[in-house]
């Protein structure tokens, strides 16, 4: 390994991060909704896991048209979830058990309900008009700009009171704020000292790649083809701001940064995390979120299975691409993504234990931070909703109704939805099998998956030594003991099996071998042209299958560390 960034220790390179997504982890006063006491009552159970770091979706002030992504006011606490005084009890419950806690910022946009907008939209000659993006009427009918849940698709607003359009990429109840006015970005800057001077210990910001525009607004350049995506993530200014930000803010902290970048592509990664640039320090790409979906959709499924190897091809090309400088991030779901193990795995009650142990084995055995959604510890599935009325997110609503208002299949959407939906994501932690899985007395904000009845809940795995809870933590230990899995070179072995994922991690004298089965079947694998003298066994997800010196049987969805000298 040549001497490079990968040496440099970091305990947001070390660290392992869990996601929180606060309306659903869990509740303490029987509103159904899970809010800040809640999650300080679990506390305990979030050390014991062994994770670093955890990332705390947004909480602050807001109408929720977004579950909170549309912010009223960054520098509260939205009241169904608690108040500044009970923030304060969880940082200071997670400092005193050696666990940092990072914020969601989101700052591309905020909610149409904050003081900045009101101001912005009462006037075109308001103080606060530049905060954000607007296109008077009589220069016509804007250029078209795509919007994720808006239900035209149309990111332009008509506001009759200022007969002008605003913008907005979400919803919109999220007009985008303006960037380009160094008062907005100011203001920006001083929310997050706030935050930081609370003790806050970094920020996952949220489609941090869109917040640069140009102006003029021109139509969509031919290069583009169309994608808006990609368009949105190459503002022209973007680079600038997010520099400045480093050196306004956040180089005067021991703080760690994550963002999310939709459309940044592998040759753009390192102009973001390129250390001497001053950036971030790593931020999510979605390649991987886009393999599943079909050409051109972001939340349609392809119609074809992915196939491993392109799972392969798009972990190994991200891997080289921070070989000697940057840091990467790996995660396989979140709070706008289906569940891992209904996803890349098998959740199916026969693979179901295998294929949520051997993802949490992928994770902790790649180079880049790992980051783990609330419940993958427990092998949390996809509730796969029947009906339109249990749904609760605006994209699955919103994009319902120009569904039936384009008399589209029905159906078929809501089959579709099963796999794509953010609120397979959404639903409660499951604690326990008693009446809502211990997650609220009350009537939860969404359903429940019904499957926390038969052993997907933490006080049932907390009794078997063989649980995919148990499990977890002990991968979490193989990781922190065997630092080669955090820094260590990466090489794919045997790149064209479609069954079977195997890798070798390399640092100094120091060599281990990964294989991973995404198979249904038993499967051989030949280890014959890895050279070694002998191989120790680090952790299995199931019983090793002895087969001869030359081949590894592996059982299906199995994972096998080991070390090899």
């Amino acid at each position: 390994m040549s001497l490079s960034n990968q040496f440099q220790h970091n305990w947001w390179k070390e660290g392992i991060v869990y996601q929180i997504y606060p309306r659903s982890f869990q509740d303490s006063n029987g509103d159904g909704v899970g809010d800040l006491r809640g999650i300080i009552s679990r506390l305990d159970y979030i050390k014991s896991l062994g994770v670093d770091i955890i990332w705390l979706n947004p909480i602050y002030d807001s109408p929720n048209d977004d579950n909170g992504y549309d912010i009223s006011d960054y520098r509260n606490i939205l009241d169904e979830f608690g108040t500044m005084e009970d923030f304060d009890v969880l940082l200071k419950g997670l400092h005193e058990r050696g666990i940092k806690l990072l914020m969601d910022l989101v700052v591309n946009h905020c909610s149409d309900e904050h003081k900045w907008f009101k101001e912005s939209k009462s006037s075109r000659d308001s103080s606060y008009r530049d905060y954000f993006h607007w296109w008077p009427a009589e220069k016509g009918i804007p250029p078209k700009r795509w919007s994720y849940f808006d239900v035209e698709g149309n990111a332009w607003k008509y506001d009759e009171h200022t007969d002008a359009y605003y913008l907005h990429y979400f919803s919109v109840k999220q007009p985008d704020l303006k960037w380009e006015n160094p008062a907005l970005r100011k203001e920006i800057y001083d929310m997050m000292t706030f935050w930081f001077e609370k003790g806050v210990d970094g920020f996952r910001m949220d489609v941090i790649s869109f917040i640069s525009k140009d102006t003029n607004y021109p139509e969509l350049p031919e290069k583009y083809k169309g994608d808006f995506i990609s368009y949105y993530a190459n503002g022209p200014r973007l680079h600038e701001f997010l520099n400045e930000m480093n050196t306004e803010v956040l180089s005067k902290y021991d703080v760690m940064t994550v963002g999310e970048a939709p459309g940044v592509t592998l040759e753009d990664a390192l102009s973001f995390v390129d250390e001497d640039r001053k950036e971030l320090n790593m931020f999510f790409h979605f390649d991987l979120m886009s393999l599943d979906r079909a050409p051109g959709e972001v939340f349609k499924m392809r119609k074809d299975r992915w196939k491993l190897t392109e799972f392969k091809k798009i972990h190994s090309a991200w891997d080289r691409a921070f070989e000697k400088k940057g840091w990467g991030s790996m995660f396989l779901s979140n709070h706008d993504f289906p569940r891992s193990v209904s996803r890349w795995g098998n959740d199916h009650p026969e693979f179901w234990h295998n294929s949520a142990t051997m993802l949490q084995t992928f994770l902790l055995t790649m180079r880049g931070t790992p980051y783990f959604y609330f419940g993958d510890e427990i092998g949390m599935t996809n509730v796969k909703f029947e009906r339109i009325e249990d749904y609760r997110d605006i994209n699955t609503l919103n994009a319902y109704h120009a569904a039936a208002h384009n008399a589209d299949d029905l159906e078929a959407f809501i089959e579709n939805e099963k796999e794509a939906a953010r609120d397979n994501a959404r639903t409660p932690m499951h604690w326990d099998s008693t009446k809502n899985a211990g997650f609220t007395e009350g009537n939860p904000w969404i359903k429940l998956n019904e499957n926390y009845k038969k052993g997907i809940n933490v006080a049932e795995q907390e009794k078997d030594a063989t649980s995919v809870l148990n499990y977890f933590r002990a991968m979490v230990k193989v990781r922190k003991e065997h630092l080669t899995l955090v820094y260590g070179d990466y090489e794919l072995l045997d790149e064209k099996n479609e069954a079977i994922y195997a890798y070798l991690r390399t640092m100094s004298s120091k060599k281990y071998l990964i294989l991973l089965s995404f198979s249904q079947v038993n499967t051989l694998f030949d280890i014959s042209k890895i050279s070694f003298k002998k191989k120790y066994l680090i952790i299995s997800n199931d019983a090793v299958i002895k087969k001869n010196e030359d081949q590894i049987e592996l059982r299906p969805y199995q994972s096998i560390i080991y070390k090899l000298d």
